[in-house]
């Protein structure tokens, strides 16, 4: 009894999907050259700087689960947060910030809240997290 076996025959997809690999790898390499993420520029004090702060000069919001920004216990939307910012630098120019963030709340607010300190050009802008209370 013969038993017919398949001949393996060169495999043309195999080569276009090598070459489609090789094309990809280019691509990337040159795009790599482009994205260029600068991150959040912020002024860090000097390593040897001493700089007194006074309690009445501190701005503390706070983000909750929802995102929402709270600020002497009202919500603010980032508009209203941006005049009180504003108003407060113009008023106390060693200005420091604040922001208390809940574990829960969307990391887009807490991005928007760090772009509007950098827009402000808030010199002192500190955050932390708040404990988790489940």
């Amino acid at each position: 009894m013969n038993i017919r076996r398949k001949k393996r025959q060169a495999s043309e997809a195999m080569s276009a999907l090598s070459d489609l690999a090789f094309i990809l790898i280019i691509y990337f390499i040159v795009i790599a050259a482009f994205n260029i993420n600068k991150g959040f520029l912020m002024n860090l004090p000097a390593k040897d700087s001493t700089r007194l702060i006074l309690k009445e000069d501190i701005l503390r919001f706070e983000l909750n689960d929802r995102g929402a920004l709270i600020y002497m216990e009202k919500e603010l939307n980032i508009l209203q947060a941006e005049k009180t910012i504003a108003l407060a630098a113009a008023r106390r120019p060693n200005l420091a910030m604040l922001l208390s963030i809940s574990p829960q709340a969307p990391w887009q607010s807490v991005v928007s809240f760090v772009k509007l300190a950098e827009k402000l050009k808030v010199d002192s802008f500190s955050f932390k997290m708040m404990k988790d209370e489940t």
